[in-house]
């Protein structure tokens, strides 16, 4: 069974999403403070976690940069905090998604699923692409650069993965949301400039004589790869 972890100080909010979360097939684990959040976190590998930011001791934030440390696993922040620099704030700091209270329990789950959706599938026969010293293993959904792993959030995986699979060919900002985000996407096209920006950072250590993901002005974006 999938396992979402609820991370979430109010009571009443974390009944409510666990009770929709049961009710829709997922199973539930919660926490109610960041100390017993990564405890559970460890114990448990959810499959996401969604994440209040306003907790008593270790806030949001630094419990997002703890996961990412730890690995890709998708999380979704759920605060009151709705002001556009908390949100970048989230989605900078590798958060897949970002909802603000009060909130419909039937959205989170529809959210939930969306965010799921987008864990890369690979059914090629060579599970292993490389680049020079960066390799992606489609199978086991890692990328490794310099022999160490790099850990991203599922999205900036899925296009990575999807930008590799077709180098040097040009894609729009749309032609990126329909392939890796999804038809059913509603945000801004500006989540592709976040996912790049991320993206440029984790492989900042990639000689660019080899390959890099290049800005074509006015255009889109571009997996470039030497000849």
């Amino acid at each position: 069974m999938t396992t979402i972890l609820i991370i979430e100080d109010e009571e009443a909010i974390a009944r409510v999403l666990a009770a929709y979360l049961k009710k829709a097939g997922f199973g539930v684990e919660r926490a109610a403070d960041g100390t017993t959040a990564m405890q559970r976190f460890k114990e448990t590998d959810p499959a996401l976690v969604l994440l209040d930011v306003m907790l008593p001791g270790v806030d949001g934030w630094e419990l997002l940069a703890d996961i990412r440390r730890r690995g890709s696993c998708p999380v979704i922040m759920l605060t009151a905090l709705g002001d556009i620099d908390y949100r970048l704030n989230g989605l900078n700091g590798g958060a897949d998604d970002y909802m603000t209270k009060p909130f419909v329990p039937e959205e989170v789950i529809a959210r939930v699923n969306a965010v799921l959706r987008r864990r890369p599938v690979y059914s090629g026969a060579d599970t292993c692409t490389s680049f020079g010293a960066l390799v992606i293993d489609h199978h086991a959904q890692q990328v490794s650069l310099n022999g160490a792993e790099i850990p991203l959030t599922p999205r900036d995986l899925s296009l990575l993965m999807f930008l590799s699979e077709h180098p040097n060919r040009m894609f729009t900002r749309e032609q990126l949301i329909e392939h890796v985000w999804g038809i059913d996407y509603e945000g801004s096209d500006r989540a592709v400039d976040l996912s790049i920006k991320r993206l440029r950072q984790a492989l900042s250590h990639w000689p660019p004589e080899i390959g890099e993901i290049r800005t074509l002005r006015g255009t889109g974006y571009q997996f470039w790869i030497a000849d």
